[in-house]
């Protein structure tokens, strides 16, 4: 099903018989014109105008390109939760089953605004987080949640592992992920989780720690089990342990049963050395998991994967997409987010164009037919 059918299955928050344009056809050009390299309303309307007999060849009715106003007083409108649904469904359609890591984290967008009747343009200190799960094997989001002004991560995680199919995946989450609610909502959902500890979690952390100390230089049988890895570039050496002690089912009773499936207690011990200057450092991550120990380098795998939502995601919605720059506000905002993860997702399963995102953008914007086949491989 392409995104113009999936656009359908989702009631137009419009005023009816009092519209000119369609809702997929606003829906279609925007993510069209965000893939070729347009941030703002004005520019996605100006694109629409530019490449018109394009869109006018793909879109079935279409008359004439909405202005920017448009755009955005539909975008405003369009509840969030809608154009969520819609991308979700997309996403089913592209990947069909997940698997590997789930890494579950969030971002604050910087350049967001709130509106109310004093602050038309926005409220200055005004912050919006959201909290997005990335698929580090298939490099695509898989959906997000916008953390409520009274509320903190804790509590959309949930919400957004309930959208997720998790069977046979491995989500990681960094340490906002120890709650009893979320470990039981990915064991209900048949998958596997590594979590990390911080200090402040001072009971669970301390507990981790000596158990990985104690084990550190053992080698018991069915209890202990390590990898070790290398890895040189970038002028730096780093050697990691990853080290994996597991009781079976008497672990998650050690930690007093908080957490649902609890196996086994990680460390992972990086050494990086300097290459020029021989300057060494070391560090010590705790972690707990649903996994046993029977295969710890799948374990130290999935704990590195949990950076690409860093690398692959947040980083690139900053520097390709400048989201921290935008200052789009309430819904609107939330819906651009979507579109922009619908179209870095898009990009870097293209393996047609070698470069960076940037120039996929830019050649998207130059060549209708690169512009055709991103779309017409990713169901639109």
């Amino acid at each position: 099903m392409d995104i113009i059918k999936l656009s359908q299955q989702i009631p137009d928050p419009r005023v009816t018989g009092r519209t000119t344009h369609k809702m997929e056809h606003i829906i279609y050009i925007t993510i069209a014109a965000v893939l070729a390299g347009c941030q703002t309303w004005n520019e996605i309307a100006e694109f629409g105008r530019t490449k018109k007999e394009f869109f006018k060849s793909r879109l079935v009715g279409l008359d004439c390109i909405p202005s920017h106003d448009t755009f955005n007083r539909f975008f405003s409108i369009f509840e969030p939760k809608g154009f969520e649904q819609i991308f979700r469904n997309w996403v089913k359609e592209i990947v069909g089953e997940v698997k590997g890591v789930v890494a579950i984290d969030g971002k604050l967008m910087r350049g967001s605004s709130k509106c109310d009747a004093e602050h038309t343009l926005g409220k200055e200190d005004f912050r919006m987080w959201i909290v997005s799960a990335w698929s580090s094997e298939n490099s695509i989001s898989l959906g997000q949640e916008k953390v409520g002004d009274k509320t903190n991560e804790i509590t959309v995680v949930p919400k957004l592992l309930s959208a997720i199919d998790l069977k046979d995946t491995i989500v990681t989450i960094d340490a906002m992920g120890c709650q009893t609610a979320i470990t039981k909502k990915i064991i209900e959902g048949k998958g596997d989780y590594i979590i990390a500890l911080k200090e402040n979690q001072r009971n669970s952390y301390d507990f981790a720690k000596d158990i990985i100390s104690e084990n550190t230089h053992r080698d018991y049988q069915n209890i202990v089990a390590k990898h070790e890895s290398f890895n040189k570039g970038h002028g730096r050496m780093e050697e990691r342990k990853c080290i994996v002690v597991s009781y079976g089912d008497v672990t998650q009773q050690m930690f007093k049963n908080k957490f649902e499936g609890l196996r086994s207690i990680i460390g992972i011990i990086s050494r990086r050395t300097i290459v020029a200057t021989g300057e060494t450092s070391e560090e010590t991550r705790y972690y707990i998991s649903s996994l046993g120990n029977e295969n710890p380098e799948k374990i130290a795998n999935a704990v590195r994967a949990h950076w690409s939502i860093e690398n692959n995601l947040h980083w690139q919605l900053d520097f390709t997409f400048k989201e921290d720059e935008s200052r789009k506000v309430k819904n609107a905002a939330r819906n651009f987010s979507t579109i922009t993860k619908m179209a870095l997702s898009i990009l870097k399963n293209d393996k047609t164009t070698k470069g960076s995102l940037n120039l996929k953008r830019m050649k998207a914007g130059w060549d209708e037919d690169y512009l055709t086949r991103l779309l017409q491989t990713n169901a639109f």
